[in-house]
């Protein structure tokens, strides 16, 4: 798309809702650069690696068997299963799998896992609507652009207040998305966005005691996005201001904060690809967390033995406080596996004393390991005032050992940040070693080829594939 048609598509005098209406139906697939669509196919493969793996642990058994009892068809692929479902449950349930074990992409800057519930939407859409992989991955790349701006606005304030962008924002993503394959004509667009302002919703509070909350969001965001989607597409109105409005997302969700900055929700449309932004997660632990993880496996490999350590002190930005290091005595003796992927005394303490962090590590029998909940009884978090926070998740242990000595590791730009990009083999080996917990080589393989090609077969191709053999 040139400068001329962006400028033009996204006039002064709209709305936000219309402005990105402008955007969605002008854009043709031949818009997009080839390295942002290579790298939104490997996003693609990074998540359909953690469905797969997902199917080894409680929560999704208990979700599939939840959902199976209120579905209602059978047209739509849940990965890895041979159970189908209904299209708006199947997007549900794949959500669930993808952001299960906390394991999906992240966007620094809009604080948001985009892929875990875009990639289930356009994935069901597309298959249902006989649409093309290149329509399929253009789609993709549209909701993953509008989420992340709009996460982006809030400037990490959603998470200030309890709320979760990945549920919150990832309607409006879904919505987008949905409609651009659905086809719809600005007004539609517009009332759809405005509709998805009242079904959009994700909490923090399972923060304070690792319920399971959170791995139904964006699932529930396709569903909603889906509903709202169609609801404009056949002329339901929506309210116009669903973003700026007085009782508008930011204003009702941001309350007594007046930091956001509404022309983010825009900004480079169509000139800037936030799909390039999209970080990778090296290790299976909420994304705040990694660069204290990383910092912790360097300070192991220096030799030092956890009877020797007096007290381990975490440098984090202020913005996460509440979300990994908060309330401090659950942290230190996490409950279950998902409160153990959002405290940092957990996982620092891991990290120091095995030198690693794999999904195992927080799983049972781990959460019991009594050198590693000693190490987490001893941790302590402070802020840290030199922080680039949300540029980067950056972190910085310190351990003061019994003997007086100090030692300390820092990592100021996060693994897998935009500025320290995970490689292509780095997430075709992380998706490989995903799903070989679930399937064999060959399949995996073959999954890999199909997602790496799209654009040269067809969404229900894909969705053929991803469907377990029997």
């Amino acid at each position: 798309m040139s400068e001329q048609q962006h400028t033009e598509g996204l006039s002064n005098d709209l709305c936000i809702s219309e402005k990105i209406a402008a955007f969605a139906c002008s854009l043709k697939s031949s818009d997009i650069p080839e390295p942002v669509r290579a790298r939104a196919r490997l996003l693609m493969l990074d998540s359909i690696g953690i469905a797969l793996a997902s199917h080894g642990y409680d929560f999704s058994r208990k979700a599939m068997a939840a959902i199976c009892e209120l579905n209602s068809g059978q047209d739509s692929v849940v990965i890895g299963s041979e159970i189908k479902m209904d299209l708006r449950n199947a997007i549900l349930m794949n959500g669930i799998l993808i952001h299960g074990l906390d394991y999906d992409d992240t966007h620094a800057q809009g604080v948001i896992h985009a892929t875990t519930s875009i990639l289930p939407t356009v994935l069901a859409v597309g298959a249902q609507k006989g649409c093309s992989g290149e329509d399929m991955l253009t789609a993709y790349i549209l909701g993953v652009e509008i989420a992340t701006r709009l996460g982006a606005v809030a400037k990490g304030g959603f998470h200030q207040v309890g709320f979760h962008p990945t549920g919150l924002i990832g309607t409006f993503g879904c919505t987008v998305a949905t409609g651009w394959l659905l086809g719809l004509n600005p007004t539609q667009y517009r009332d759809a966005q405005g509709l998805a302002l009242s079904l959009a919703s994700g909490s923090l509070e399972f923060l304070n005691d690792g319920a399971w909350n959170k791995r139904m969001h964006p699932g529930w965001a396709g569903f909603s996005g889906v509903t709202a989607a169609t609801m404009g597409k056949h002329g339901y109105t929506g309210t116009r201001l669903a973003y700026e409005g007085r009782f508008g997302l930011y204003e009702s969700h941001l309350v007594g904060n007046d930091q956001y900055d509404l022309a983010l929700a825009t900004k480079d449309l169509g000139l800037v690809w936030e799909v390039e932004r999209v970080s990778v997660k090296p290790l299976p632990a909420c994304h705040f967390t990694h660069a204290s993880i990383d910092a912790a496996i360097r300070l192991h490999a220096k030799g030092l033995r956890p009877t020797e350590i007096k007290r381990i002190k975490v440098l984090v930005p202020e913005g996460v406080v509440k979300t990994v290091c908060e309330p401090e005595a659950s942290k230190k003796i996490p409950a279950n596996s998902y409160e153990a992927q959002f405290s940092i005394p957990y996982l620092v303490s891991t990290a120091l004393l095995k030198g690693r962090l794999t999904l195992d590590d927080i799983d049972e029998p781990a959460l019991h390991d009594p050198e590693t909940l000693a190490l987490a009884a001893i941790t302590e978090y402070q802020i840290d005032s030199d922080s680039a926070f949300p540029k980067y998740f950056d972190g910085e242990v310190i351990v003061e050992m019994k003997d007086g000595r100090i030692e300390r590791e820092r990592e100021p730009i996060n693994r897998g940040a935009v500025d320290r990009p995970l490689t292509s083999d780095d997430i075709r080996k992380k998706y490989l070693e995903n799903a070989l917990r679930q399937v064999s080589r060959e399949r995996a393989v073959e999954i890999e080829n199909k997602i790496l090609n799209l654009e040269s077969g067809s969404a229900k191709e894909l969705t053929g594939i991803l469907e377990k053999k029997i």
